[in-house]
């Protein structure tokens, strides 16, 4: 059967993707919705689209009713899961199948088998793949678990068995830590996938983290399309993927595909699907284990796509409406090399916590067959605390792996976001780090490198401040010139805003707030282009010129391209202003500051001494402390759960719970008071100082 009308049981970039697909294929293209998704992206580019609830994800896009309703009422006949939500579901895909439609994607008993990770493991055991070592989860009882862990061995990892993408999953190093970790794991899947059981796993390390893109068709032929590197992860969580992987030798990479093949052989599989492998990193070593298999389209397909110039999609597609493999395997070639980085809304200095908010700024590269932008935000949109926290992928293709590394490299100097956190100046200095380049790389690299990573950017305080002083100099001289020219006198000099006098120059006090800090600048011009900027008592001489300017997001704020000379190196920057707040892209790295018009209220939001706020707007979870507990620096208080994800509020201070403004279940909203901190007496300060 052929199919004709395909909906999209999902959301964001991958909705967006899947219909270039099928816009080429002339098949139409039918969009689902959530409240908070009304006038996202994907409904934009889709050609039909249905509303199928509230914002909640269990209430719109895990709803199979909604969903299948969806599919009746806009005539589909086929039905594509995307990832995430319900791409894993076996049953949402037998309801598709008894319903009449063509699931686009395996066959319900494979994702059934594949998506109990302990039953997983026992078919490839059977196929003769190996696995790594571990307690399938035989009995379930914690005391049960932490025994099997002790045969284990530590340290070890405790994993989901119905879980995926980094959640219900904790790596403990210690007997000690077992429980602890088990329960929040067990908490975490429950939530994320109504499945609280658990495995455990020899945490192996180091490691590369492997996987290969199969495909099978209803005929019983199978093919990889090669292997992924995705090795640099955080929270267990991809962010950078590439193909091929970096320093693989030919035969490795032919028993690592072999192997891949022989798993979906073993259980008939048809459809796009990964085959996840963890590959020894260990000096000399060319072991590599089964670790489990993805019963989809990965967010990191478009790697795969560019070194093999196969649409996944259309292959998936074809498969699914009957058609054999478009080629057999040793048609498959690998061209180049193509790297892709997950640009998510999140902040990597605060332990990576995802953010929520409108996008005041969004300015991307141009697309081009080398270089590929999947998103589903638009400049404008809100990213909602309902779904993931992934804004867009980049994904760039080179000759050679560093001719990729280094069109990435420039592309992400290049991708500007304002108005929320993001992870790009995080990603630009993996990119740019020694050890990437050298594709000298394992799984421990981000924490291996935390402080390069994580740490102070290249531009001091100091610096920023006189940068930013000169963009508020420059960016109104620019702003002034716009509207002399609407008011038709472009020459005048008493529309002009600058430091500019009849007599001399004055100086102009400016004001600011960063890292939650007032600073005050004072700015003087010297000569054409040319100023001195007072940061307290260090002095800047720089000069800089404009080189564009513009009223964007409908005239709520502007975007100031520049440069800057100071301390004999030139800077290149661009800056987005909206409302008070200022965003700086310099040389990769992305700077947020304040100007004086929240210099004062500021102040006054941080006066708040004792008060604990949400972070952002979630679900608490749990409350691990009572009104009168003293808490020690780094202890968790609060458990929240947020855009899927769970996060610890931790005392930043000895001291004591003086009130709890919130219970278990609760939802929040961002900077909403948690609780009341006092600090502790001097008698009981005196007391634990001198407790034996």
């Amino acid at each position: 059967m052929k199919i004709t009308k395909l909906l999209v049981a999902n959301r964001g970039e991958i909705a967006c993707r899947i219909f270039e697909t099928t816009r080429r294929l002339g098949i139409t293209g039918i969009a689902v919705y959530s409240d908070a998704d009304a006038n996202a992206r994907h409904v934009e580019r889709a050609d039909v689209a249905v509303r199928i609830g509230r914002s909640p994800a269990s209430e719109s896009y895990l709803d199979f009713d909604a969903v299948l309703s969806a599919a009746r009422e806009s005539g589909a006949d086929a039905v594509h899961p995307g990832y995430g939500f319900l791409s894993e579901n076996a049953d949402f895909a037998q309801a598709c199948v008894d319903a009449g439609f063509i699931f686009v994607g395996p066959r319900p008993e494979t994702i059934r088998d594949m998506a109990e990770k302990d039953r997983a493991k026992v078919l490839m055991e059977a196929a003769g793949v190996d696995v790594i070592p571990g307690d399938k989860g035989s009995d379930q009882s914690p005391d049960a678990l932490q025994a099997a862990g002790h045969k284990v061995g530590y340290p070890l990892l405790i994993k989901a068995v119905a879980g995926g993408g980094g959640r219900g999953m904790r790596a403990v190093h210690e007997p000690e830590g077992f429980m602890a970790a088990l329960e929040a794991a067990k908490r975490e899947a429950k939530g994320a996938f109504g499945d609280e059981r658990m495995l455990l796993e020899k945490l192996l390390t180091p490691t590369r983290h492997l996987e290969v893109q199969i495909f099978g068709d209803q005929d019983g032929h199978v093919v990889h399309l090669f292997e992924r590197d995705c090795s640099i992860q955080r929270r267990h969580q991809k962010i950078v993927e590439e193909a091929p992987a970096p320093f693989l030798t030919e035969e490795l990479r032919a028993r690592v595909g072999g192997a891949a093949v022989k798993a979906a052989k073993a259980i008939g599989y048809q459809g796009a699907g990964t085959v996840e492998f963890l590959l020894d990193a260990s000096p000399g070593a060319d072991a590599f284990y089964f670790m489990e298999m993805n019963t989809r389209l990965q967010v990191e397909h478009p790697v795969s796509e560019m070194v093999t110039g196969v649409d996944l999609v259309e292959w998936q597609l074809r498969v699914a409406s009957g058609e054999p493999l478009p080629l057999a395997q040793d048609e498959i070639e690998v061209r180049g090399h193509s790297i892709e980085v997950r640009i998510c809304a999140e902040d990597p200095a605060n332990d990576f916590l995802p953010t929520a908010g409108r996008i005041d700024y969004l300015g991307a590269p141009s697309a081009k067959r080398s270089l590929r932008i999947e998103t589903g935000v638009r400049q404008g949109d809100e990213v909602s605390v309902y779904y993931d926290s992934m804004l867009a992928k980049l994904v760039v293709w080179g000759k050679d792996r560093e001719a990729a590394r280094t069109r990435l490299h420039r592309a992400l100097g290049r991708y500007h976001v304002a108005g929320l956190a993001t992870n790009l100046s995080f990603l630009s200095r993996i990119i740019a780090h020694d050890g990437f380049a050298s594709g000298a790389f394992d799984n421990t690299f981000v924490e291996a490198n935390q402080q390069t990573l994580l740490g102070a950017a290249d531009l001091a305080p100091d610096e920023l401040l006189a940068v930013a002083s000169l963009d508020s100099v420059l960016s109104r001289a620019r702003r002034s010139e716009a509207r002399a020219v609407r008011a038709g006198d472009p020459g005048s000099p008493w529309a002009a805003t600058d430091a500019w006098r009849l007599n001399a120059a004055s100086p102009e006090i400016l004001h600011f707030v960063l890292e939650g800090e007032p600073r005050e600048t004072t700015i003087r011009m010297t000569g054409a282009e040319s100023y001195v900027v007072n940061v307290g008592s260090v002095e800047v001489v720089v000069s800089g010129s404009s080189r564009n300017w513009d009223e964007v997001d409908q005239g709520r704020a502007t975007a100031h391209e520049f440069s800057a000379v100071m301390g004999g190196r030139t800077i290149r920057a661009r800056s987005v202003a909206h409302g008070n707040s200022l965003t700086f892209f310099i040389a990769g790295e992305t700077y947020c500051l304040s100007s004086c018009g929240l210099a004062s209220s500021a102040v006054e939001e941080t006066v708040s001494a004792g008060a604990v706020l949400t972070p952002m707007p979630g679900k608490i979870i749990e409350v691990l402390v009572a009104a009168g507990d003293s808490v020690e620096t780094g202890q968790a208080m609060v458990v929240l759960e947020a855009m899927k994800m769970e996060h610890t509020v931790r005392a930043n201070a000895a001291a004591v719970i003086e009130e709890i403004s919130i219970a278990a279940g609760d939802q929040v909203d961002d900077g909403a008071t948690l609780l009341v901190l006092a600090e502790p007496s001097k008698e009981s300060a005196r007391q634990e100082a001198h407790a034996p």
